[in-house]
């Protein structure tokens, strides 16, 4: 008689670990993830001029959203869903267009937008199937490190205490204090913990930059108070609105969204999972991500994306269960249903999180580099990879440098530099011809052979030493033109 065992791996997406191995990583992905979901509505709601209670309604649905949103894309329906182990929820990336709309036409033209783009997005996951091999891992891997490389910004305004500059008390020592002493934590536990700890280490790094935050005065229990336990979304609490200018500026944003999505999917399989993306994946997260962009409109939720930083999170702890990340959705779930819970995990002081994902944020920069080096570092893919980074993080840097463009043009692309690198290294991928290294060496070969004879000198050239796809020379010493 044979016992059926279960399959109780943490690195195996299929995988059922019991709950105190599951829990902790799981509430890593949750804490990881609340302040990139509460935040773009907070940011609209000041825009759009929202009354208290609508502002905790666009807040409560982010959350409900986002953990729906999720369970979706783990377990799919149809061709719809990702199937992958990773986070979607209410995207930050949309922002910067969500401020220009809602300032015009309110949250009743931002939904109407939305509901638009979401389909759009749908579209473009209808058709990727037929044109993945535009997004190559040069370009893919492009916006991956440049996902990361933007995100630095974010932890250490978190770390000195805020995320807006001009706060209160920004840049205080006692804040990059607490944030330090997180970040320590984070690195005691991940490099000198073992099993669960080691896995945790970002939940370890909260509890310790929690502890000590509290007596110091920075957590703040008024929201939990006045936070109600239960409330249900309502359909439609906004009628939706179309407007045009709206319409083309959401389109535009989630359309390279959806380049966004290709880049973090595309990260998750290849350092999560030691393998490339499949097309049915990026194909159902794809359609996933636009179908609930357009239900979540229908019920005053933002936009949707990936998630990066637990994409981050993937990369660094290798666990892939998907009913570890399952656990993550079912809390945002819990948490959407109840204000109360979601208010406690607002409490969480900002320097506390800064410090718990400056290191996560590191991992995306590198699982960008690990795509980037699965192509060949030819003389051409240097030049997309480094001109996309260049007008990427120089115009986010220099946000005037654009300020007499047209106000579409703006919104799309000012202080979004994943959009700037999307769009170049996509452009440069398709235009400058295809070159690989076996190329380059003949014609650095040709010219020396020409060279020779122009020089009455024999023109029978040595091979060039052969290089390796990270354009490193295969033999040792200087290379030879000629005998």
């Amino acid at each position: 008689m044979t016992t059926k065992t279960h399959n109780t791996s943490l690195f195996d997406f299929d995988g059922r670990p019991p709950v105190y191995k599951a829990l902790p990583i799981s509430l890593q992905h949750v804490l990881a993830m609340i302040a990139g979901v509460i935040t773009p509505p907070i940011i609209i709601a000041g825009v759009v001029g929202s009354t208290p209670q609508e502002k905790l309604l666009l807040i409560q649905v982010a959350v409900l959203a986002s953990g729906l949103c999720t369970l979706f894309h783990l377990y799919g329906v149809w061709k719809f869903g990702a199937r992958l182990p990773a986070i979607f929820g209410v995207g930050f990336a949309y922002v910067p267009t969500l401020i220009a709309v809602g300032g015009q036409f309110g949250i009743e033209g931002i939904l109407g937008a939305q509901l638009i783009g979401g389909i759009t997005m749908m579209v473009v996951g209808y058709f990727i199937q037929y044109i993945r091999h535009l997004f190559p891992p040069i370009v893919a891997g492009t916006v991956v490190l440049v996902i990361g490389l933007s995100l630095y910004d974010i932890a250490i305004r978190y770390m000195a205490g805020s995320g807006n500059v001009n706060a209160e008390g920004f840049g205080d020592p006692a804040n990059w204090m607490v944030g330090i002493i997180t970040l320590l934590a984070v690195l005691g536990a991940s490099q000198f913990g073992r099993g669960v700890v080691r896995l945790s280490a970002i939940i370890v790094g909260i509890l310790v930059g929690y502890a000590v935050a509290l007596p110091m005065g920075m957590v703040d229990f008024g929201a939990v108070a006045e936070a109600s336990w239960l409330s249900v979304p309502r359909f439609m609490p906004f009628e939706l609105e179309f407007h045009s200018a709206a319409i083309v500026s959401m389109v535009v944003i989630c359309v390279i969204n959806s380049v966004q999505t290709i880049g973090d999917l595309s990260a998750t399989s290849v350092a999560g999972m030691n393998r490339e993306l499949k097309t049915r994946e990026l194909t159902g997260g794809l359609l996933g991500n636009g179908l609930t962009t357009a239900v979540s409109a229908l019920f005053a939720a933002l936009p949707t994306s990936t998630f990066s930083q637990n994409v981050g999170i993937v990369a660094m702890t290798k666990v892939i269960s998907r009913s570890v990340l399952a656990i993550a959705g079912i809390f945002m779930l819990l948490a959407g249903l109840s204000p109360k819970f979601s208010a406690i995990m607002t409490t969480i002081p900002y320097p506390v999180l800064g410090g718990a994902t400056i290191t996560v944020f590191g991992m995306i920069t590198m699982t960008g580099i690990q795509l980037l080096i699965k192509d060949e570092l030819s003389a051409r893919n240097v030049t997309i990879v480094g001109l996309s980074l260049a007008l990427a993080l120089g115009i986010s840097q220099v946000p005037a440098a654009i300020a007499q463009f047209p106000e579409m043009v703006r919104n799309v692309i000012g202080g979004a530099p994943i959009v700037v690198a999307a769009i170049t290294s996509f452009v440069l991928n398709l235009v400058l011809p295809h070159r690989s290294l076996a190329d380059e060496r003949r014609e650095r070969e040709e010219i020396a052979r020409a060279d020779a004879e122009a020089a009455g000198q024999d023109p029978d050239v040595q091979p060039l030493p052969e290089t390796d796809s990270r354009g490193r020379d295969g033999a040792e010493g200087s290379p030879q033109a000629c005998r």
